[in-house]
């Protein structure tokens, strides 16, 4: 209890925080097993995290007596809305209403009224991304189809650093947490991205990008919890570095409980996570700034998993494993004005991580480097062009379940590329050109080139083309893993073993995209931007059929039917998106949007695929719609609803839901505030996924309360 003006005031509870802490790799201790690190954190530093954590209670409490001016809610213009400056598309700033791609921007205004616990919850509001949640701690996560565990065509960023794993080819979203407070802005592009950003950038291209540390000065806490356990719950610090810029440190974590298994049993999908991290920026010289950051976690997750344990007797069963993983990165970006039309970047990182249960362990380094010149020639030309490197050691160990062959391997990545942009007609017309040169160790030389326009007759009205080229590398899944996946009785008595494998020839995967997009701002109340779009793939990875044969190895002697992958596919993609923004009045923005899409898989002659094309065409919502509420009820409250809704996935057995989200904030003044939110309220419990692109054995996400205070001084 605390006292304050002579009333006792409960405490948020702490207890909650001691059941990940132990997890924060903050005090490093570096210990080696299997070819991987292992970190550890002492008595002494959780002792000073409690001690850390009671401080914040009580200022909060302190800070909340003195009332200070409520925060102008009020919403940018819509004429705003349409102005707002990206940088993923052309890695330059330039407006969204100049953009010539599908661009989607989630701001941090938008974060923070969403309710949302995690990025991939905030994907949702993104009309053509698709967003499904397996169990507790896995999601599937991809742009105008080809969904998946693994979503390999969809490249994802954060601060420019990319999380896309190239030893299973997609994202590990388990471990791409970042504090929601400190993202300045999510921009997402659906459609290609591999002229500016290079390969997997096929589908879309998701971009993380967070907060100047001098936008994150003093002290931000954020306590909370709910049935499904303690949601994310940060303590971040920022101050001034003298006369140079300004730095922040943090540290988060959170503990949630199973969810409930297909079959109705216990999901064993409890997960709990922990992480800290830094940034800095400096201003060194009238022309020069650096901004470095770094963050270190470790995180725990539970599964179930179907796969063989005995050969003889043959036995497949449902595994309850614990999914393991930590790692560490520092990124630093020196920036140098050279003149008011020329500015140049050198981007350096360093990555590591380690992941694995009992059927599997890897562990990969990563090294880049990227040199980017922005020039403007003249009034009418706008040129970026620039220079990459990336070295990446990945390091796996042989399990019965996966195995990869070698065990060990090195990639490089070398690429460079240019972009011009060209205004005429009075500037109401911008022509851009560009291409990607890259080498990369599996396939060696490609190209991923694209051109665009965009026609903007006055400053409400905007029109768009591209056409652009992208390519999937192979990842060391596609070319080197083994898989054995079922263990049955054979003929003769003698066992057999299915095992996927992968494909030493694996070539690229390719798609050639036409987009065309409309923006207009109808009405001081009213915008729409709308776009539809054609891609056409070759090359798509199948699943190819062997001849069943005798094997010794492993032991004991059994029949092997072998599945091998290849590039035997061929399709294409076609649809649209659409949403507005529209403000009835002054206090309620409603966001409707709408996505179309309709996918093709067609074999070549010779291919004997029977799962990887169906899979495709029907693992994929054809519709998805949803309708966003935000509304300044009174001064200080906010009530915020997401809802929608998702097709069936009829290959996957998955059936059509409806979703809705809502969250009542009350402002206790300029520093202080509490959150009621309810998640998934339309039904107990769903199910999002499940089928043959998943490693994991899918569960039904429960219905969700939670209640936090965030608080700053």
């Amino acid at each position: 209890m605390i006292k304050l003006k002579g009333k006792y005031i409960q405490a948020p509870t702490l207890r909650m925080f001691r059941r990940y802490y132990y997890l924060l790799p903050y005090s490093l201790r570096i210990r080696f097993r299997n070819r991987h690190r292992d970190f550890a954190i002492s008595s002494r530093v959780l002792r000073a995290c409690h001690r850390l954590q009671i401080i914040l209670v009580l200022a909060s409490f302190i800070a909340a007596s003195c009332q200070g001016e409520q925060p102008d809610l009020t919403q940018k213009s819509l004429e705003d809305l349409m102005n707002i400056e990206v940088t993923s598309v052309a890695k330059k700033e330039q407006k969204t209403s100049q953009a010539a791609a599908a661009v989607f921007v989630i701001s941090s205004d938008e974060i923070r009224r969403s309710g949302a616990l995690n990025i991939p919850d905030l994907l949702r509001m993104v009309p053509g991304i698709e967003v499904a949640q397996l169990n507790g701690s896995v999601w599937a996560i991809s742009a105008r189809g080809f969904n998946g565990q693994e979503s390999n065509k969809l490249l994802v960023l954060i601060d420019g650093r990319t999380v896309y794993n190239p030893i299973f080819a997609g994202v590990f979203w388990d471990s791409q947490i970042v504090p929601l407070a400190s993202i300045e802005r999510i921009e997402i592009i659906r459609g290609p991205g591999a002229a500016v950003w290079g390969a997997n950038a096929v589908n879309g291209v998701i971009n993380i990008i967070t907060k100047s540390a001098k936008d994150t000065q003093g002290t931000y806490a954020v306590v909370g919890g709910g049935s499904l356990g303690a949601q994310p719950e940060t303590m971040r610090f920022g101050a001034k570095a003298g006369n140079l810029g300004a730095y922040r440190v943090y540290v988060e974590g959170f503990h949630t409980v199973a969810q409930r298994s297909i079959d109705g049993g216990n999901g064993e999908d409890d997960w709990s996570l922990a992480h800290g991290g830094f940034r800095t920026d400096l201003k060194i010289s009238s022309k020069d700034s650096v901004m470095a950051e770094g963050d270190l976690y470790r995180g725990d997750a539970g599964e179930l998993v179907v796969a063989p344990v005995s050969i003889e007797p043959p036995i497949t069963s449902t595994l309850a494993l614990r999914d393991q993983y930590s790692g560490w990165n520092l990124l630093s970006r020196w920036t140098r004005t050279i003149s008011a039309n020329s500015e140049t970047s050198l981007q350096i990182y360093f990555d590591r991580t380690s992941r694995g249960d009992t059927t599997y362990s890897l562990g990969l380094n990563t090294f880049d480097v990227d040199f980017q010149h922005h020039l403007g020639w003249g009034t009418h030309q706008d040129l970026v062009w620039g220079l990459g490197s990336r070295i990446s050691s990945n390091g796996t160990d042989p399990e019965f379940r996966i195995s990869f062959q070698p065990e060990n391997r090195n990639l490089a990545l070398f690429s460079s590329f240019v972009q011009d942009e060209i205004a005429t007609f009075q500037d109401h017309l911008h022509t851009t050109v560009g291409v990607r040169l890259e080498h990369n160790s599996y396939t060696g030389f490609d190209t991923e080139p694209s051109i665009s326009m965009v026609w903007a007759p006055n400053n409400k009205t905007m029109f768009w083309s591209a056409i652009s080229g992208a390519n999937r590398t192979p990842a060391r899944s596609d070319r080197d893993i083994r898989v054995n996946v079922e263990a049955l009785p054979g003929p003769n008595g003698l066992p057999l073993l299915v095992s996927y494998f992968g494909n030493p020839n694996q070539k690229n995967e390719h798609v050639t995209a036409f987009e065309a997009g409309y923006r207009k701002t109808i009405s001081k109340d009213l915008s729409l931007d709308a776009t539809a779009f054609y891609n056409r793939y070759r090359d798509l990875q199948s699943v190819e059929p062997g001849a069943i044969q005798l094997e010794t190895n492993p032991a004991p002697p059994h029949l092997l039917l072998p599945w091998t992958f290849a590039n035997g596919l061929y399709g294409e993609a076609h649809g649209f998106e659409a949403f507005a923004n529209w403000k009835p009045t002054r206090a309620w923005t409603l966001n409707p949007g709408y996505s179309f899409l309709t996918t093709h898989i067609h074999r070549f002659v010779g291919s004997e695929d029977v799962t990887e094309g169906p899979d495709t065409e029907g693992g994929a919502p054809k519709q998805q719609a949803e309708l966003r509420s935000r509304l300044d009820i009174s001064r200080g409250w906010q009530w915020n609803t997401l809802a929608y809704f998702v097709d069936r996935l009829p290959a996957l057995s998955v059936p059509a839901y409806t979703r809705l989200d809502t969250n009542l904030t009350w402002q206790l003044g300029e520093r202080l505030s509490m959150t009621l939110a309810g998640q998934n309220l339309l039904q107990d419990r769903h199910l999002e996924y499940a089928g043959p692109d998943s490693s994991v054995q899918s569960g039904e996400i429960r219905r969700n309360g939670y209640a936090k205070i965030e608080w700053s001084f």
